[in-house]
């Protein structure tokens, strides 16, 4: 069974920013499908491990976007005011 994480992404603006997310985190074992929501400034993933979920955060701020938080289903786990 697969957990979702929902990411506060307010940097992502553009085609290019789906992009880079998209390549930085669906190359992740495990993560699959991203959608990168620019209207929401959001990125969602699914992923089978939870192993996973430390390495989607990383993927995304390795990309060079900053996350404002996350939730994990319906759970926050890391929120930034």
């Amino acid at each position: 069974m697969s957990s979702v994480i929902t990411l506060s992404v307010p940097g992502v603006f553009c085609g290019g920013c789906r992009q880079a997310i998209r390549g930085a985190v669906g190359t992740l074992p495990g993560v699959s499908p991203v959608r990168v929501d620019l209207e929401g400034k959001t990125v969602t993933a699914a992923y089978e491990r939870a192993t996973a979920l430390s390495g989607i955060v990383s993927a995304v701020e390795d990309a060079g976007y900053a996350i404002a938080g996350y939730r994990v289903g319906h759970q926050t786990e890391r929120s930034v005011a």
